[in-house]
C-alpha cells in the first residue's frame, strides 16, 4: 500500500493538470504477475476495479510481447477501461532470470480533454463512443525506454477527423501528464525492486498472495455472517432519472462463504452515455465489499474470489463495443453502489451522483465533480459536503479555479437541510455558484434531478439536485434539467445544487432531530495509520 501511495505522489508532484495536480483525480496500484490487484492507495475506488482488468487485458491481448522498457497506454471501454477520458499507464515489473514481468504497476488519471464533442470531453448528449474522445485500445506509450510522443500526439488529435468533434483541446496538458504517469509507475518498480532484493522475490510473491487470501477469507466471513441473518435472497432495485432500473438479486451460500451477484433484469443499454462497461460493476461490488468487511485489509482482487457476477450482456451494466460510456462511469456507478448497500441494509441512499461540470473552449476545459450528501446508516449520520463511494477527490481551490479559468466562484457553502431527517440524518449537499468572465460551453451531466435519494428504516429521502442558470443583465433563472450543453455569456452565473443524503431510521415522534443519546451512539470515522499519513501529505501539497 505504501508503494502506491508514493506513486501517486510522484504523479501529484510531476502533473500539470489542475485535474490531477489539484483536484487529485488519479488512481496508482500494484498488480500480481496474472494482472489480479494487489494493493493500492486511497485513491478512487472507480478506478480501482477497473484497473485490474485493464491489465488483465493487455495481459491476454498482448501476450508474450510485453518487455521491459515498454509502457503500455489504454482506455477503450472494452479493454478495461472505465471511460475515456481516464487514461491508463500500465508498467510491467521485471526482475533477472524471470522471462515474464513478476509485477505489473499502472496508474490511472483522468485528463480534463481528449477531444470529442465539448469542451472537457464529458458530452451530456454523446450516444456514441467516439463522441467522447480519444480511443486507445492497447498502445505502447514507451517502447524500448523511448517515449511516441509522435505516436500519442496523433491518437489524442485523431478525434478531430470525425465531423463535429474535436481533437484534444489541450495536448501540452495531456503529454504532460502522461509522462507524470510514466514516471510514477517508474517509482513503484524502484520500490517493488527494492523489496524484491531485501526479501527475495519468492517471499515477496508469497505475502503478496497472503494479502489476498486474507480479503478472500474476509469476504466469506462477511457471507457467512450476512446469511446467518437472513431467509433466502437478498433483492434491491433502484432507477436511473430515465427511469432505467438497476437490479441485484444476491444469493448466500452460508456453508462456504460465496455469493451470486446477479444483475438480471436491470435496463438494456440505454441510448445516451449512462452505460457502464463491465468493469464499472465490478468496480462498485469490490468497493462495497470492502467497506462492509469487519477488518482492515487493502482492497485487492482476494474481495471478488468468492463472489460470482451475472451480468445480462447488452444491459446498461454491460453494453455493447461502442456505447456512449461517459456518464456511466460517474453516474451509474454511483447507483450500482447504492443498490448493493441497499440489499444488504448497509446504509441509506447516497446522493447517487458526481455532479459532473465541465466548462471550456477551444483553448480548453475544466472538469470538476462536486460533493453532496452521503447517506445516514444504523448508527451514524451522513457526512454533509463530501465526495462519497466511487469518487474521491478534491474540489478545486477558489484561487485555482479563478486563476486557470474565466469564471468567479460567488458561493460554495453547505445546502442546509437537503439531507434526509430520520433518527439519523442524511447528510446535506452543497451550493456552488459559478460566475462566467467570458463565453464557454457549459456541460452538466448529473443524476438525482428527478428522484431523491432514499432513506432507510423509516428514515426520510434526501432532497433531488439542480442545476440553473442565471442570466446576465436580466436575472432570469433558467432550469438546465440533469444533463445539457449550453453556451454562456460573461456575467451569466451557473447554481448547481447537489442532491442531501437518505436519513436512517424513523423520526422522532414530536419530529425532533435525534437526542444526545443517539448523536453519542454514532460511529466516529478514525482516520489512522497509511490513511492518515497519506491526507496528511496530500493537504500539506
Amino acid at each position: 500500500m505504501s508503494i502506491a501511495e508514493q506513486m501517486g505522489r510522484v504523479l501529484q508532484r510531476t502533473s500539470i493538470s489542475v485535474n490531477i495536480k489539484e483536484r487529485l483525480d488519479f488512481s496508482c496500484a500494484m498488480f500480481d504477475s496474472r494482472g489480479g490487484l494487489v494493493a493500492n492507495a486511497p485513491h478512487i475506488p472507480v478506478h480501482l476495479g477497473a484497473m485490474q482488468e485493464a491489465v488483465q487485458f493487455q495481459l491476454a491481448h498482448l501476450g508474450g510481447d510485453i518487455r521491459e522498457g515498454d509502457v503500455i497506454l489504454s482506455n477503450h471501454p472494452s479493454a478495461g477501461g472505465s471511460h475515456l477520458p481516464d487514461m491508463t499507464v500500465i508498467t510491467p515489473v521485471f526482475w533477472k532470470g524471470v522471462e515474464t514481468p513478476v509485477f505489473f504497476v499502472a496508474s490511472r488519471g483522468h485528463h480534463s480533454d481528449i477531444g470529442g464533442l465539448t469542451p472537457g470531453s464529458m458530452p451530456p448528449m454523446s450516444q456514441t463512443l467516439e463522441d467522447e474522445g480519444a480511443c486507445v485500445y492497447s498502445f505502447k506509450l514507451v517502447k524500448a525506454g523511448i517515449f511516441d510522443e509522435a505516436g500519442v500526439t496523433q491518437i489524442l488529435e485523431a478525434p478531430g477527423k470525425i465531423p463535429g468533434n474535436s481533437g484534444t483541446r489541450n495536448l501540452s496538458d495531456n503529454l504532460s501528464d502522461l509522462k507524470a504517469q510514466v514516471a510514477a509507475n517508474h517509482k513503484g518498480i524502484l520500490l517493488i525492486k527494492g523489496l524484491i532484493k531485501e526479501y527475495s522475490l519468492e517471499v515477496v510473491q508469497a505475502y503478496m498472495g497472503f494479502i489476498q487470501q486474507t480479503a478472500e477469507q474476509s469476504v466469506r466471513e462477511l457471507m457467512k455472517n450476512v446469511a446467518k441473518k437472513v431467509e433466502g435472497r437478498l433483492y434491491a432495485e433502484d432507477q436511473l432519472d430515465d427511469g432505467s432500473p438497476i437490479v441485484l438479486t444476491v444469493t448466500l451460500d452460508p456453508a462456504d462463504g460465496t455469493a451470486v451477484f446477479d444483475f438480471t433484469g436491470t435496463s438494456p443499454q440505454v441510448i445516451g452515455n449512462l452505460n457502464a462497461p463491465r468493469a464499472i460493476t465490478m468496480s462498485a461490488i469490490i468497493y462495497c465489499l470492502r467497506c462492509m468487511v469487519g477488518y482492515d485489509i487493502p482492497l485487492n482482487q482476494g474481495c471478488l474470489i468468492p463472489v460470482k457476477t451475472v451480468i445480462p450482456v447488452g444491459s446498461v451494466l454491460d453494453p455493447f463495443p461502442g456505447a456512449a460510456v461517459i456518464g456511466g462511469n460517474v453516474l451509474t456507478s454511483q447507483r450500482i453502489v447504492d443498490v448493493i448497500f441497499k440489499a444488504f441494509s448497509t446504509c441509506a441512499a447516497s446522493q447517487g451522483c458526481m455532479n459532473n461540470i465541465t466548462f471550456g473552449s477551444a483553448e480548453g476545459g475544466s472538469y470538476e465533480t462536486v460533493a453532496g450528501g452521503s447517506g445516514a446508516g444504523p448508527n451514524w449520520h451522513g457526512r454533509s459536503g463530501c465526495h462519497s463511494h466511487m469518487t474521491n477527490t478534491r474540489i478545486t481551490d477558489p484561487e485555482i479555479i479563478e486563476n486557470r479559468y474565466p469564471v468567479v466562484l460567488d458561493e460554495f457553502s453547505l445546502r442546509v437541510g437537503s439531507g434526509g431527517r430520520g433518527q439519523f440524518n442524511g447528510g446535506d449537499g452543497v451550493i456552488r455558484k459559478l460566475r462566467f468572465r467570458r463565453p464557454q460551453t457549459l456541460c452538466c451531466l448529473t443524476e438525482r434531478r428527478s428522484t431523491r435519494p432514499y432513506g432507510m428504516a423509516g428514515g426520510g429521502p434526501g432532497s433531488k439536485g439542480r442545476n440553473t442558470l442565471m442570466k446576465s443583465p436580466t436575472n432570469h433563472v433558467i432550469n438546465l434539467g440533469g444533463k445539457c450543453a449550453v453556451e454562456v455569456a460573461p456575467g451569466d452565473v451557473f447554481i448547481l445544487e447537489t442532491p442531501g443524503g437518505g436519513a436512517w431510521g424513523a423520526p422522532n415522534e414530536d419530529g425532533s432531530e435525534t437526542g444526545s443519546t443517539d448523536v453519542k451512539r454514532a460511529r466516529k470515522t478514525a482516520f489512522k495509520g497509511s490513511v492518515q499519513e497519506y491526507r496528511r501529505m496530500q493537504e500539506s501539497a
